[in-house]
């Protein structure tokens, strides 16, 4: 792998923005087809983390230093790791401005860049993270303060919030509620402890199986669930959270609810990046700065030489890392076919999973699509399961390291035929 710092005036085959999951996954492909160093990857970061452990880091049921990397491990020795971040998208021109200002042009784009996480959308939010009973699992710093606030919680309100935008791991918020409040029963916290989970969203999940078996968790272990509240302030000194009401179809009201917190867990609201952000005008990203994609092919609808995977696109799956490994699926395969001439050839199948853990030893495992539920296993995955916490804390940690960022994951759809006798899409 060539480390560039610097590059000026540099030309790609293939440039991937984002050296994330889905960046690497691509990027470990197209460098074992490509000359060695037509493939380049854009990226800031110097280490690479397992995101979907930090929520069991923060229940205290995995060790953060398992899940970094560096990142210059992650990149294939026969690309180009630029690491820099974007600083302006001109697809017009097949190129890009990294943040030092050195442009780089390409024959091929894929965007990879993930979202961003928006502590800042939340008033006060940003100072309350480093004050006494605020933390958030998104965050390398903050999950690991999370659990440390699981330690101090002795009784008061434990507030978990899902916010009112798009968010990466949309079972997170809840999932480390329900890991808090099985460990304050066992520490013996329990009786002097409100859980509450408020969310912005009508019902506790999206597809009506899960929800109907988290809303009996909810019940069962007397966790208060509290619909189409949306987060808009946190108030440190007086350890207050604000919630703006929303009406049933999740618009805002003029009406607030102020709750005192031990506890307050904040699933950020999330956005793509600046960058993605300022480029609607090129027709390159929607409204509102999310990657504008064919759903099917991944394709740019504007030009045919771009490309998106990830959280940053404007796809209606739930943005997991589940979903990339079916996306990249589809996107290898189109772009293959595009670089030789021809028109896109795959489709993604619009799956995603979201294995949710509800206590230290049991998960639901949700697999879904648009259409419903997708499931792998020949069971009912409603049903919170030994062996799905385990598939969570071990296989999947396995899955990503050894396949997936490698370029080597397709996701499931083949398991799962075969373990449905074929009947399965």
């Amino acid at each position: 792998m060539k480390v560039s710092p610097v590059v000026l005036n540099a030309h790609y085959k293939l440039l991937v923005v984002g050296g994330g999951a889905s960046g690497c996954a691509i990027s470990h492909h197209f460098a074992k087809c490509l000359p060695k160093n037509q493939v380049a990857v854009l990226d800031p970061s110097t280490k690479h983390y397992y995101q979907p452990g930090f929520t069991l880091v923060g229940g205290g049921l995995m060790n953060f230093n398992s899940l970094v990397r560096q990142e210059r491990d992650m990149i294939h020795p026969n690309s180009t790791w630029i690491n820099e971040g974007v600083q302006q998208f001109r697809p017009e021109l097949s190129k890009i401005l990294t943040t030092s200002g050195e442009e780089i042009t390409y024959d091929y784009l894929v965007i990879a860049t993930g979202l961003q996480l928006r502590y800042d959308m939340v008033k006060g939010l940003p100072e309350a993270l480093d004050t006494p009973g605020v933390c958030s699992i998104y965050h390398p710093k903050y999950a690991q303060k999370t659990f440390k606030e699981l330690e101090r919680f002795q009784s008061g309100n434990a507030i978990f919030t899902f916010p009112n935008t798009p968010i990466k791991c949309a079972g997170a918020p809840q999932k480390i509620c329900y890991i808090a409040e099985d460990y304050f029963t066992k520490h013996g916290k329990r009786e002097g402890a409100t859980v509450m989970y408020n969310t912005t969203l009508g019902r506790i999940f999206g597809v009506e199986k899960y929800a109907k078996a988290l809303t009996k968790i909810v019940e069962t272990r007397n966790i208060q669930l509290n619909t189409r509240h949306n987060l808009v302030e946190v108030k440190p000194q007086e350890r207050e959270a604000v919630f703006q009401l929303l009406d049933s179809e999740g618009k805002p009201t003029d009406n607030y609810k102020t709750y005192e917190y031990s506890l307050l867990h904040v699933g950020p609201p999330c956005s793509p990046i600046a960058p993605l952000r300022e480029a609607v005008s090129t027709g390159l990203t929607d409204a509102n700065g999310w990657v504008n994609v064919d759903p099917l092919s991944l394709q740019s609808v504007k030009y045919d030489n771009v490309f998106g995977i990830g959280d940053c696109l404007n796809t209606p799956n739930a943005k997991t890392a589940a979903a990339i490994s079916s996306q990249f699926k589809a996107l290898r395969k189109n772009l293959h076919s595009v670089m030789d001439g021809k028109g896109v050839v795959a489709q993604y199948d619009g799956y995603a999973s979201c294995p949710l853990v509800v206590d230290s030893r049991h998960a639901i495992l949700a697999e879904f699509n648009s259409a419903g539920p997708l499931e792998t296993l020949p069971v009912d995955q409603a049903k919170p399961m030994v062996i799905s916490y385990f598939m969570k804390r071990y296989l999947m940690p396995f899955l990503y390291w050894n396949f997936l960022v490698k370029g080597l994951w397709n996701g499931p759809a083949t398991i799962r035929k075969i373990l449905h006798l074929g009947m399965s899409k």
